[in-house]
């Protein structure tokens, strides 16, 4: 098993962070990868697509809305893995209004190298941090 870890600084208290990102069906209010994302089985399943018309189907594992921090599993993707784990967590910045964003997934590499998915997921994880970045401004 591979794993990868992403963290990036917000300019926003990490209520206000975790209010945007922090619904388990939120990701297309600030990842432009995700245009669209429905959820079933009682909120704790999303189908998401992707602009390439992929459908990714995730599970909430997890769900800590004190810690600011969500757990999901991927049941169905195109991504080359098994065994997907994935958090986002909203920490607190000690004496400042800034939070620390970080995304960190484990999986196990099908067919391809543990370098290739780890060079995958850490580019969507830091490009989704970007994103969401763009969501708050200075």
């Amino acid at each position: 098993m591979t794993q990868t870890t992403t963290t990036l600084e917000i300019p926003a208290s990490p209520d206000q962070v975790w209010k945007l990102i922090g619904g388990f069906n939120s990701l297309p209010d600030w990842l432009p990868y995700i245009p669209r994302s429905e959820l079933s089985q009682g909120g704790r399943v999303r189908k998401l697509a992707n602009p390439d018309g992929n459908v990714i189907i995730e599970r909430l594992e997890a769900f800590n809305n004190k810690e600011r921090a969500y757990t999901y599993s991927i049941m169905e993707s195109p991504f080359p893995v098994t065994n997907y784990l994935s958090t986002i967590h909203v920490r607190e910045l000690d004496g400042s209004q800034s939070s620390l964003v970080e995304w960190s997934g484990s999986f196990t590499p099908v067919g391809v190298s543990d370098e290739e998915v780890i060079n995958l997921f850490h580019g969507i994880y830091k490009d989704g941090l970007a994103a969401l970045r763009q969501a708050f401004p200075n």
